[in-house]
């Protein structure tokens, strides 16, 4: 929750020419904009209004046209240009359910084209994953397949997604761009203290701190998270069997401004999360349906009523942490940021021997680690009045390590148990990863209403499991033939690798003979995903408080990569098809004004893949061979989603009503069925007290989440790459108070 942002003045973000981009979306839903123009810029980071500004000493003022100058500088740097933007304000979080406290993925469900999977995860266009994260226009080194969600809500003061033909400096995951905005110490007015809670023994404390003193700029946030829900429930009861979680994050900006034209930024985070495997049900009694095959373990009773299936206790840990340094210098012409990175992450899965062999007839603690290291270089310089060149470079490496250690029983030729006895078998590997990408690119205004943005990339992938190159053009057309229409096309070619994450066949062959071994021998490494793409859209103003959006796009790709669940440990892992393709549509519309913001977004994708020809061994014969002469649909695809709602918002209250509606994902042999349909509503209120005794504002919130307590399955444990059901979080209700002082 953002005490302050109620009634908080919303202004527009600045977009270079050509930039088709959402203003300030109305409520929580973003709509497309397509904004080819200047638009008018805050004149601050926090987003406070002129006359907030002008309130303040000549001194103040000086200060924060600095900070506005360089930000609006950087935005220049890493314009749009032709992508599909969609904005993502303070209001926005607020009426968001849960606020603040939301997880991040929540945020972008409300966005066109976002639709929920289990996990944490969301698909932006039919895209299993090939999100990239930008914090402060420096990409975030991407981490391990795993499910904790380690960017806080509480560090963003604003976040755009860019999807459709990107410009030639966005390459590598190309499914969209998350570019986060963080809150600095400018913009947060005071610091704040917060408890929040509720349902499924939730108690989330968090703290944020900022200020600015001389030329250092600062803010941290800190926040512990503990619940009974960490994990989506495996069955369609109220409560979870086993699923407790307990996660600890920090986050901290600094900056130094060296002085008028440069400064120095440092991001830092942190995040540790723990977490409990949820037990699916098993029984015991051999003539129910549901009845799960037991295996014989020597010295232990499989029915004996402390190996009972609710008993088991699998866990798993993810660590997080990352530093970006920064250096920006912005003169009359030309804009440069340089940017140096390191980021480490690990996923530790600790078994229960004992059940786990019982149920599962293997027990395998894996630990899952990797090491990135890496530099980004972008410049843009306006060559000419109608020209501004921009060009750059970024180059990392990543080390990732696997180690497992396994029992597992001896086996048949058809996967049946010969022997009580498991053997301990202990595989570690590691694999290596080097990714490195050039782009030149020109924005050319052609006319006051017209503007065309043309370039060229090289991308690079050399691994321990092959080496791949290719160059791209890219090119974006953006139109605004009057003040109400805004039109735009454009191509893209994307290069986008895999994640570095390959078992050898050496592995494969360890494990032959045994209840552990794979379905077969096939073990071909995922190769880089190639793909055209093609996207148009409009957008209608048709009032200043009223606008609609709709946008079109087409993928057709080479080695399209898809990300898949193979063991109970909750690490995802690539495989590729040999052939894909998506296409789908959007449609937005918004409006605000005064207090009031409504919204509603519609969306369609349809997805088709053919051949599985990576890491086959995962994969049933029978499923490999259909697949090898079948398209099939994705099984994250979820044809069609809409969300939609309305809030009210006072410099003291805020109300909302909220709705999200998801066609179902698809499951089965194949991915030849779907799951059901589901719609999940949700309220809010917010109250914000003025006068108190000591501090500033105090703000009290309640959040209901899921109002009708829908049922509803998004996994049924079926499906290309799926091993575990997940059902929805049932209603819940949620209450915090905020205190600044």
């Amino acid at each position: 929750m953002e005490p302050a942002s109620a009634g908080a003045t919303d202004d527009a973000p600045f977009s270079p020419p050509g930039v088709v981009r959402a203003p300030p979306v109305q409520g929580k839903g973003a709509s497309m904009g397509a904004v080819a123009g200047r638009n008018q810029a805050s004149g601050e980071s926090g987003g406070r209004g002129a006359a907030a500004a002008a309130a303040e000493p000549a001194a103040g003022r000086e200060r924060i046209d600095v900070v506005g100058h360089l930000n609006r500088e950087r935005a220049r740097i890493f314009p749009g240009l032709g992508a599909v933007d969609y904005t993502i304000d303070q209001r926005q979080i607020a009426a968001t359910p849960q606020g603040q406290n939301a997880a991040f993925n929540q945020i972008l469900l409300r966005v066109p084209g976002v639709v929920l999977d289990s996990y944490g995860e969301v698909h932006v266009r039919g895209e299993h994953g090939g999100l990239a994260y930008r914090v402060n226009g420096v990409l975030l080194p991407e981490g391990l397949n795993g499910f904790g969600q380690e960017l806080d809500t509480r560090i963003i003061q604003s976040v755009d997604l860019l999807t459709g033909t990107l410009p030639a400096q966005f390459g590598f995951r190309t499914a969209g761009v998350v570019d986060v905005n963080t809150k600095t110490g400018e913009s947060l007015k005071h610091n704040q203290v917060s408890l929040y809670g509720g349902s499924y023994d939730s108690v989330v404390p968090s703290v944020q701190l900022g200020g600015r003193h001389g030329k250092l700029d600062y803010f941290t946030t800190l926040s512990f998270t503990r619940n009974n829900i960490g994990i989506e429930n495996p069955s369609d009861t109220f409560r979870p069997v086993h699923d407790v979680t307990m996660q600890e994050k920090a986050f901290s900006y600094l900056s130094c401004h060296v002085d008028d034209v440069s400064r120095v930024t440092l991001l830092t985070s942190t995040s540790y999360a723990r977490f409990q495997i949820p037990n699916s049900f098993k029984t015991f009694d051999m003539r129910s349906p549901d009845y799960t095959t037991l295996y014989d373990v020597a010295g232990v009773d499989p029915h004996d009523p402390a190996m009972n299936w609710a008993g088991l206790d699998d866990s798993q840990t993810e660590q997080n942490d990352y530093a970006v340094l920064s250096y920006q210098r912005s003169t009359d012409r030309m804009n440069v940021q340089v940017s140096p990175y390191f980021r480490y992450g690990r996923i530790d899965y600790a078994p229960d021997r004992d059940r786990d062999l019982i149920y599962q007839g293997v027990s395998e603690h894996e630990v899952n680690d990797f090491t990135t290291g890496g530099v980004q270089f972008d410049l843009s310089y306006a060559i000419a009045p109608q020209h501004t060149m921009r060009v750059g470079a970024l180059g990392q490496y990543t080390s990732e390590r696997l180690d497992t250690d396994t029992l597992a029983f001896p086996a048949d030729a058809n996967g049946r148990q010969i022997s009580d006895v498991p053997v301990r078998l202990i595989d570690n590997t590691e694999n290596w990863a080097i990714e490195a990408g050039v782009y030149l690119q020109d924005e050319y205004r052609i006319a006051r209403d017209l503007t065309f943005n043309y370039g060229l990339r090289y991308d690079r992938f050399a691994s321990s499991f092959g080496r791949e190159g290719q160059l791209s053009p890219r090119a974006n057309m953006v139109w605004k033939p009057g003040r109400i229409a805004t039109l735009h096309i454009g191509y893209a070619r994307y290069f986008a690798p895999p994640s570095p994450q390959y078992v050898y066949p050496s592995t494969l062959a360890r494990f032959a003979g045994t209840t552990n071994a794979a379905a077969n021998m096939i073990d071909d490494a995922t190769r880089v995903e190639r793909s055209h793409y093609v996207d148009g859209g409009i957008l209608l103003r048709i009032t200043p408080d009223f606008q609609i959006s709709l946008d079109a796009y087409a993928k057709w790709a080479h080695d399209l990569t898809d990300l898949g669940q193979f063991g109970r440990a909750v690490i995802l892992a690539p495989f590729s098809y040999r052939r894909g393709r998506v296409h789908g549509a959007e449609f937005g519309s918004s409006w605000r004004h005064g207090p009031w913001s409504v919204f509603g977004n519609f969306s369609y994708v349809k997805t088709a893949a053919r051949d599985i020809n990576s890491a086959q061994y995962q994969f049933d014969a029978a499923e490999l061979a259909y697949i090898r002469t079948h398209a099939i649909q994705l099984d994250h695809q979820g044809e069609f989603t809409a969300t939609a709602g309305a809030s009210w918002s006072t410099k003291r209250d805020m109300a909302y009503v909220d709705f999200v509606y998801g066609y179902g994902l698809r499951s089965g042999f194949a991915n030849l069925e779907k799951q059901p349909e589901y719609d999940v509503f949700n309220i809010g209120y917010q109250h914000s007290f003025t006068r108190v005794r000591f501090g500033h504002d105090v703000t009290i919130r309640a959040d209901i989440v899921n109002l009708l307590d829908e049922r509803y399955q998004l996994r049924n444990g079926s499906g290309v790459g799926i091993y575990q059901a997940q059902y929805g979080q049932r209603r819940g209700a949620y209450f915090s108070v905020v205190s600044e002082f």
